[in-house]
């Protein structure tokens, strides 16, 4: 995300700037105790001719590749190995600093940016190594300065994962935004239009008999599918592996089918959503082939905190009660495998009540945790 990345790859320019002031003041102070003071001069002249580089090559999105982030690590390698031929054994042990100092945490933070925190603490590995080896003094200052290297590659990288995850969601919410105002939008417009003019035909055409009695009725079936059509447009986008169960159950709308719930998303596990609309709809399936035609059915969906109830209820005929275990000895498993196996592989719960009368009601019951 190059937008994103821009302010940080400024940051480092300007840290490494600062420290290229930092180690030119301490070879100016220092130099006089070299043990080869004239080589000092030309690696400080390739360290700020790296650093210049540097700045202009990261501020292109297209350098920042592989090739420009190992180089940078080699010639910060180099300019720190230079430090025991330039500055000696001896006044390494006794205390002086590095040719690098600090400079050479850039590139650490640079892999850290680029390629994420993993990378970042290779980075941090290979030059703390190589500042322990060129000190050749393993007391507790030298330690120090590599474990703090080792942080910061830490923080930085997981700084900028954290961020990327935001930028991900800020333009997914973007994108959500958008496309939600134009669903609406479209809603609207067919709200005013059409919808106006399927329930003028089916309110005109009502009672009549014949062909306007025959387009009333159509246009009355018409309505309730756009209906059902708007209301979907309305729902809420759910973003991730997750569904809207209401979105799932509204298709199945239509003037002998009746569909309520909250007015929001029901949100759900995908699979669970999708297992449990299968067993509305083959709970619907029962009452096409076994009521008669325009028997009204209502699906109620009870968006609760730790479970969605979705209820499947019909004014048909109903049965005796023991009609069920009587199919299911005689191998009719429909119920039993369409509507009971898919809630239980849900880790839920389905209960049937029915009479000769007074219609059936089917109950299913699924938990909010997901199934794995």
């Amino acid at each position: 995300m190059p937008g994103f990345q821009a302010p940080l790859w400024r940051a480092i320019a300007v840290y490494r700037i600062a420290a290229l002031l930092y180690i030119t003041i301490l070879v100016i102070r220092n130099v006089g105790d070299y043990q080869r003071p004239l080589l000092a001069w030309p690696f400080l002249a390739l360290a700020a001719s790296w650093t210049a580089y540097t700045t202009f090559a990261y501020a292109d999105p297209a350098r920042r590749r592989t090739p420009l982030l190992v180089a940078d690590l080699v010639v910060t390698m180099v300019v720190m190995a230079a430090s025991v031929p330039v500055v000696g054994r001896t006044g390494l042990r006794d205390g002086l600093p590095t040719l690098t100092v600090a400079w050479h945490a850039a590139p650490v933070l640079a892999w850290a940016v680029a390629r994420g925190r993993r990378a970042g603490i290779a980075a941090a590995l290979v030059v703390g190594a190589t500042d322990l080896a060129v000190r050749a003094r393993y007391d507790q200052g030298a330690w120090t300065g590599a474990v703090l290297l080792l942080l910061a590659a830490i923080a930085v990288g997981y700084m900028v994962r954290l961020a990327e995850v935001a930028q991900e969601r800020l333009e997914r919410a973007v994108e959500v935004e958008a496309a939600t105002r134009e669903r609406e939008r479209l809603a609207r417009d067919i709200h005013d239009s059409v919808l106006q003019v399927l329930a003028l035909v089916r309110r005109r055409g009502a009672g009549l008999d014949g062909e306007a009695g025959e387009l009333a009725r159509l246009a009355g079936e018409q309505e309730a599918a756009l209906r059902t059509l708007v209301a979907g447009l309305r729902s809420a986008e759910v973003p991730g592996h997750d569904a809207d169960l209401m979105r799932l159950l509204l298709p199945y709308a239509s003037p002998a089918v009746s569909v309520s719930g909250p007015a929001g998303a029901v949100v759900l596990d995908a699979r669970v959503a999708r297992e449990l609309g299968a067993a509305v709809a083959a709970a619907l399936d029962n009452v096409e082939r076994h009521c008669p035609p325009g028997t009204k059915v209502y699906i109620l969906v009870e968006d609760e905190p730790d479970a969605v109830v979705v209820t499947v209820r019909d004014d048909g005929p109903g049965f005796e009660a023991d009609r069920l275990s009587v199919a299911r000895e005689r191998g009719r498993l429909g119920v039993a495998q369409s509507i009971r196996g898919r809630v239980e592989d849900l880790h839920g719960r389905v209960t049937i009540v029915s009479a000769p009368g007074v219609g059936t009601e089917v109950e299913m019951t699924v938990p909010r945790a997901p199934i794995s």
